[in-house]
Formats: C-alpha cells, structure tokens, sequence
C-alpha cells in the first residue's frame, strides 16, 4: 500500500506556481522570433550556398573559355596547313603552326605502332581491322607485305592509293605522303626493315573527330596552373560520347540521368552542375557544352574541388548557430526575469488579497460580535433565570414527570451554556488583534496550560510530555492571548488522539531572533485539504461550537510577529511549530 504523503502547510502564503499569461505569452513571441531569425539564418545560408556554387560554375565556365579559345585556335592552325599543302603558293609557317600537325601525325603513327605490334604478335585479321576502324573514327586500315599484296584491310582499297606502299626511306615513325583521294586523306607508315607497310585513312568525318580530338588535347595542355587550381578532372566528349581530351582522374563516360545531355547539345542550357563526392573529396560536377567553329561539338565534364566554399559555408553555419545560441540565451534569461519578476509581484497580489479577504471576514465576525452579544445575552439570562425558576417551583407532582421534568430542564440549562460560550468566542476572536506585550516567560505559559490539561489528559490515556531546558526563554507576549492560542493547540492536539497517544510539547530557541514552540502529537493526522483549510475561520470538524479555536490562534500568534507552520502526515501525527520573535517589532 502506498504510504500516505506529508503535508506541510505555512501560515506564509505558499509559492505562486500557476504558470503566467504574461511569461506565456512571452515564450510564443520568443518562439516566434527565434524561428524567424532561423528561417532568416537558413534563407542566407542557403543563398551564400548559392553564390559559392555560382562562383565554382563560373570558374568551371572560365576554364571551358580558355580550352575552347587554344582549342580554337588549334583547329585554325590545321586548316591553315592542310590549305598550305594543296596550295600552288608556299607561305613558311612558325613552329606552332606545326604543332598541331605533328600531334595530329603522332597520334595517327600510334595507331600505325599498335597494328603493327599486333601484326607482328600475329593478332591481326580484318575484323581486328574493321573493330579498330569503329572505334578510332577511322576511314580505313590496311596492311601490305614487303611485295605490296594486301595483307588485311578493313575494306577495299582505291586504286588511287597504289604505289604509295612503295616510297622509300620511310621509318614507322615518321608519315610518308599524306595523299587525297577525293575527300579521303591518307598516310603510308613503311617498317623500318621494309617488310611491308600500314597505310591509315581518314574520311572527312574521322578527320574531323581527329582534328578536335588533337586541337583539344593540346588546349587542354596548354592551360596554365591558374586555370588548374582546384580543378580534379577535366573530361571533353563528343556528340556520339567518346573522348575528345581529359587531364585528371575523371569518369569517362556519362551514366543515365546524371546530366541532361540532349538539353546541353542542344544549346537549351547553358551549364549543368551537382555536388557529388569523387575520390573521398566533395566536388561540384559540372557539364558545360563546348563551342567550336560556331558550333556545339561535345560536352566537357569538369569537377572543381570545393572544400573551400564548404569551408566558407560551415564557417557561416557556425556563425549562424552562436548568433541563435546567443539570442536563445538572451530570450531564455529574459524570459526567466520577467517570470520571476512577474512572479515575485504575483506572490505579493495573492498573499494581499490574502489578508484584504480574511481581513474582511474577521471584520464581518467582530461586528457580528458585537451585534450579537447585544442581541442575545439578554435575553439568554431571561431565559436561564426562567428555566432555574421553573425546575425549582413548578416541579410536576408526578413522580414518573418529575425525571422528564428534570431531563428537558437540564437540556435548556446546557443550551444556554453553549450559546453563552459561543457569544464568549465571538467576544474574545473580535479582541484578539488588540495585545498589551509585556516581558515573560515562554516556559511558564507553558507549564501553566500543561498543568491545566493533564488531568484531562490523563483521564484519556494520553501521555502529556514536555521538553525544555531551565533557560525561562522570556520574550515580549500578551501573556492571556498566547496562552489561549497555546491551548487552542494543544486541545486539538489532545482530541486527534483516539485512545492512547502521545502529546509532546517542547520549547527552545532557533537563532537569537526567533524562539520555536513545538507541539506535536500522535493522532490520525490530516489531508492536504484539511491542512490547508484549518485556519479558515468557515470550516470546522467539531459538531459542536464554530470552530473558531484555530483562527484565534493563528491571529493571536500573526499579532505576535510570528509564523505557523503545520507538518502533518495522514494516520501519524501533526507537528504545529509556532515561531516567535525574541524581541518586538519596531513601528
């Protein structure tokens, strides 16, 4: 079973815990600043995201400007030389007109080096040729012995083609004769030991997937490390995905729904970006069109490491959630000095509202004393003198009336004796806020009610204990009114017992301003209502009198200067502390 709970009740008004419309009202309005203050916090946030991902897309759009102006400017140098070397007139070119040439030249011998490696490995058939031819953007491949009979070829040879096995002084190196057949360009690569040769031809499309291919790779060389800073991969594709040029450790091809392609070949975007991490670093993927001869050739994917601005951005995070931290801090202090404030004020409210409501009602008791002591006790000695007349000369002759007669008299006699008390109790509650304080001792007024009650007490069962030193413990006190509410308490104390039972009642001092009265008993307790409710003046337990005992006393004992305070537990006991000032209380 559950024990019973201890109340502890104080004549103090008790904390104001209710929480406050105003402290409320507060927290909303807290509440909602802060959350603005956080939207406002993510909306910048998420704006200076924007301007740093804005700064890497331009810095990815730069870097795509300068490939496209080289690469440009590469493709230009080809045409200038193809031009030159069908041209009647022959204008000196500069070394870096010739670059671009050789890179083109290089690459095809490359190739040239690789068949004739597979050649020699005896790998080498006609679909080798053909899958090659696919891959590589390649007109044609073919392959002839030292006797000028086709070995392999990828298709049919042209007749204009003949003899162009046969130049000399030719190593695998270096190109024979670039020829033309048509719109066909060609070149003979000769072994160094003349035991056959490799001639690669170029269609007009492979050549301009070669001629891109070449002017990008260089472009892509040529950019300078202010171009390269914070740049991880740079991968250029054409129109059909292959691989026109890359520089860094990038993908080399495009998974589905990565980037809308059809769009950025089609010119209806200008730049496509998404953060993504590559190679344990977070980067911004971006996809960027390229821009040759006044047409979009390919698309260049280039990722840009951006540890930087996610620096930049998490520095701004960090900003964001001290100033929040800050402003919460500051609505939370404030917020807790308007509730303690208002609380504070709130205590004084309740606890004078406390005193104007029971100031009225002992205002109301002590007139209705006065009125009914007027009214009633004459004619309650009219009536007593009457009722003595009566049971002395007008006894019936009856014998069996004469005990009735006696019973109904005695009835009237003990009535009137209860209101007499009770016009008594009136008289004394409506005088108790008027003290006469003089010096005397605690322990006196004490052992004078303890030897008041003990025959009572003894008649009860009850074991009547005190407890006090020899210190007299003198004090300014109405000598009457104290020990009047001293009994109040100790009676009640006597009457919460119900058979044996312990009344102790002990004195002594607390500090040097405040002396502590103490008795406690062991009877059936109280609840939390009671406890709270014993010292209205409305509310009584007694089915006799108006249960104005307690009120007596608390007021006697608030008319002192001192304090109250009630510890009771349900089934085991009450302990009343009465607090007193040593010393009285200045005006």
């Amino acid at each position: 079973m559950k024990p019973a709970q201890k109340v502890v009740w104080e004549d103090r008004p008790a904390r104001y815990r209710r929480p406050l419309i105003q402290a409320i009202a507060v927290a909303l309005v807290s509440v909602i600043f802060i959350g603005l203050i956080l939207i406002m916090g993510i909306r910048d946030l998420r704006t200076i995201d924007r301007t740093l991902m804005g700064f890497l897309e331009n810095r990815g759009q730069g870097v795509i400007n300068v490939v496209e102006r080289l690469a440009q400017e590469n493709i230009n140098t080809l045409v200038q030389g193809q031009q030159q070397r069908h041209d009647d007139t022959f204008v000196p070119l500069a070394e870096e007109a010739f670059s671009p040439q050789r890179l083109l030249i290089r690459a095809l011998v490359n190739i040239g080096r690789e068949v004739d490696t597979n050649w020699k490995a005896d790998r080498l058939s006609e679909n080798t040729l053909r899958k090659m031819v696919a891959e590589k953007n390649l007109w044609m491949i073919a392959v002839f012995d030292k006797g000028g009979r086709a070995v392999f070829q990828s298709r049919s040879l042209p007749s204009s083609l003949a003899g162009s096995q046969g130049a000399e002084g030719v190593a695998i190196e270096d190109f024979a004769r670039l020829g033309r057949d048509g719109k066909v360009g060609f070149i003979a690569l000769r072994r160094r030991d003349g035991s056959g040769t490799i001639i690669i031809a170029l269609d007009p499309k492979g050549a301009r997937y070669w001629g891109l291919k070449v002017a990008i790779e260089k472009a892509i060389g040529e950019l300078g490390a202010g171009q390269r800073q914070n740049l991880l991969y740079l991968v250029i594709m054409d129109r059909q995905g292959k691989v026109l040029g890359s520089t860094g450790q990038g993908p080399q091809t495009w998974r589905p729904g990565e980037f809308h392609l059809p769009e950025l070949l089609d010119g209806r975007r200008r730049i496509e970006s998404r953060k993504g991490a590559w190679q344990g670093k977070n980067i911004l993927d971006m996809a960027i069109p390229v821009t040759l001869n006044n047409r979009i050739e390919g698309v260049a994917r280039i990722g840009l490491d951006r540890s930087r601005s996610d620096s930049v951005l998490r520095e701004n995070e960090r900003n964001m959630l001290v100033f929040m931290a800050f402003i919460v801090a500051i609505t939370l202090l404030a917020m807790g000095l308007l509730y303690f404030n208002q609380n504070r004020h709130m205590e004084r409210l309740v606890e004078i509202t406390r005193q104007l409501e029971k100031a009225e009602r002992l205002s109301a008791l002590g007139q209705l004393a006065a009125g009914v002591a007027h009214e009633i006790r004459n004619p309650l000695n009219a009536i007593s003198m009457a009722s003595q007349r009566l049971k002395r000369e007008y006894l019936p002759d009856d014998p069996d009336k004469v005990r009735d007669f006696g019973i109904l008299t005695g009835v009237i006699r003990d009535e009137i004796r209860r209101l007499n008390g009770i016009i008594e109790e009136f008289l004394t509650f409506s005088k108790s806020r008027r003290l006469e304080l003089r010096e005397y001792s605690v322990v006196e007024v004490l052992q004078k009610i303890v030897n008041l009650v003990r025959e009572e007490a003894v008649t009860k069962g009850i074991a009547l204990e005190t407890r006090w030193g020899e210190d007299p413990l003198v004090i300014p006190m109405d000598v009457d009114k104290l020990q009047q509410a001293m009994l109040n308490f100790i009676k009640n104390a006597m009457e919460s017992i119900s058979g044996a039972g312990t009344v102790l009642v002990s004195a002594g001092l607390q500090s040097r301003e405040r002396l502590v009265i103490t008795v406690s008993d062991t009877g059936c307790g109280m609840t939390p209502e009671e406890v709270e409710r014993i010292f209205n003046p409305e509310y009584t337990t007694k089915e006799k009198g108006l249960g104005l005992g307690m009120t007596l006393a608390h007021e006697i004992i608030r008319g002192h200067g001192g304090e109250i305070r009630v510890k009771s537990e349900a089934g085991a006991g009450t302990t009343v502390e009465v607090i007193l000032p040593t010393e009285s209380r200045k005006s």
